[in-house]
């Protein structure tokens, strides 16, 4: 086997655990034999549409076998693998297509509408639907089933290399237009090993895949480290909270990943005090930080919370705090993964010293080689062959980093740095606030002060006064917000992540 990439991961186990169930879905239970036999039967009939090495393929819909599947496809060809975020709208989807310049997509029956308003839009040659055929696209059935001109179950031996690129993932996007961050096999495979060596897994590991698989942390951090281990995924269309109860229930479920919005509103349910939680073993969150209510609330149920930090573009662990440091770091996104180098520098590239706010900059094999099509902005993001950021953070004395926010969004009051997350921290330990953001507006004196944008929970009358008042002798005064304002809710993106830019432009004035 030449195929040192992800492509060969199915036929691998395959090889030591073909009964052990790989993907379970929707009532279906796909055994690590029948993957390698479904992925190898897809890499046929991709290969018949024309696909070759370096080409793109791209997948657009929910949590499905099928992502999996292409995804394992494309790499055993040696193709790139694009997944799509299913919430985007029509202009956006096909501004990645048309950017990534890939030839075939693979999409979801909930999404056929969406890919005719984009057909013409994009330069992709050939379109294969779950739905089966169509106008214009192929069905997913026939082409694993041989009907493109397939050769069936013959291995696929097209020899890739650690190097070679397996994946072109669309960044989050919070400023400006997605960048594809672009990462080789080695990337992805060196996380995993990062991952399986720091979560401890089990090869009877079974993972609950509520998280959307085309979300790094979804993928990278949960689903793959799990399929190279020899475990289960439970995939799931969508995020259901009365749902992953039951789930929990019939599968034995014993890791889990969220954003923190998940873990709250499965905490929140009427079922949450007489739930069987006994299987979970790993929960794992990121995307935001936890706050400490909900970090208690499972702590009351025995249930400890492993918060990590990382990014697309490291494909994506960095930082990791494990079960023996969770109350003694709390707060902390904790220490570099096991092959993962972290420093927080000034901005001339030395070291921050313990306490001091700095640049956290990454290194390491699972660091993305740069940006697709974009030279001056990948070489802009390394110094010295360190990834820079773009988030400040803090180092504590024993080395643990806590990361204060995105550099860009600090306020400067009065010649003061002012960081919004770690207000919002403080003010997100309230208990009748459900979410807050903190912004900067112009203001005569200071330049700019901060103001807290503020869901309450409802009923709660909560008042900008109260808000206020719980933040004195708890932050110094300079980072204690002007003025505070009440919202329904606050924009997020499709991985959960906070949208500053939309609230600056509704709120942002003084």
């Amino acid at each position: 086997m030449h195929n040192e990439g992800l492509g060969s991961w199915p036929a691998r186990r395959a090889r030591k655990t073909p009964h052990r169930p790989a993907l379970v879905h929707d009532g279906r239970t796909l055994t690590y034999a029948d993957l390698d036999e479904r992925v190898t039967r897809l890499a046929h009939g991709l290969r018949s549409l024309g696909v070759r090495r370096g080409d793109r393929v791209a997948y657009l819909g929910p949590n499905h076998p099928s992502f999996l599947e292409t995804l394992f496809a494309a790499g055993a060809l040696g193709a790139v693998f694009v997944p799509l975020n299913t919430r985007l709208a029509a202009p956006e989807i096909a501004y990645q297509l048309a950017d990534s310049g890939t030839s075939v997509l693979v999409h979801g029956p909930a999404h056929t509408a969406l890919v005719d308003e984009v057909r013409y839009k994009a330069q992709v040659r050939e379109f294969v639907s779950l739905a089966g055929t169509g106008p214009g696209a192929r069905g997913y059935d026939d082409l694993i089933d041989g009907a493109g001109g397939g050769t069936g179950g013959d291995p696929i031996d097209e020899p890739v290399a650690p190097d070679d690129l397996c994946m072109i993932m669309y960044t989050s996007g919070t400023t400006g237009r997605p960048k594809g961050a672009m990462l080789t096999h080695g990337n992805i495979t060196w996380n995993a090993i990062n991952v399986l060596i720091d979560h401890d897994l089990l090869a009877d590991e079974v993972a609950l895949v509520s998280a959307p698989l085309f979300h790094t942390a979804g993928l990278n951090m949960l689903t793959l480290p799990v399929l190279l281990k020899g475990g289960r995924c439970v995939l799931t269309s969508g995020f259901d909270p009365e749902a992953t109860f039951d789930l929990i229930a019939e599968h034995g479920v014993t890791f889990m990943f969220g954003v923190p919005a998940m873990f709250q509103a499965v905490a929140r349910s009427p079922r949450w005090a007489g739930a069987d939680l006994s299987s979970l073993r790993i929960l794992t969150c990121g995307g935001a930080p936890v706050p400490p209510t909900l970090i208690a609330a499972y702590g009351e149920r025995g249930l400890t919370f492993l918060q990590g930090y990382g990014m697309t573009e490291a494909a994506p662990g960095v930082l990791f705090l494990d079960a023996e440091h969770a109350e003694s770091k709390a707060g902390s996104a904790g220490v570099q993964h096991f092959f993962s180098d972290v420093r927080v520098v000034r901005p001339d590239m030395t070291d921050a010293g313990p306490g001091e706010t700095g640049e956290v900059v990454v290194s390491g094999p699972h660091v993305f080689r740069g940006y697709w099509g974009l030279p001056e902005q990948s070489a802009a993001a390394f110094s010295g062959g360190w990834f820079r950021s773009g988030d400040a953070a803090r180092l504590d004395e024993d080395g643990y980093a806590f990361i204060v926010d995105r550099i860009k969004d600090m306020i400067i009051s009065g010649g003061e740095n002012i960081y919004p997350a770690e207000v919002e921290h403080v003010i997100l330990a309230h208990p009748d606030v459900l979410e807050c953001a903190v912004i900067g507006v112009p203001d005569d004196r200071w330049g700019e002060v901060g103001r807290a944008i503020v869901v309450p929970r409802p009923g709660s009358g909560l008042t900008a006064d109260g808000v206020l008042a719980a933040l004195a002798g708890r932050l110094a005064g300079y980072k204690i917000p002007k003025s505070v304002v009440f919202a329904d809710a606050l924009p997020r993106n499709a991985t959960g992540k906070l949208l500053k830019q939309p609230l600056r432009e509704e709120y942002g004035t003084a």
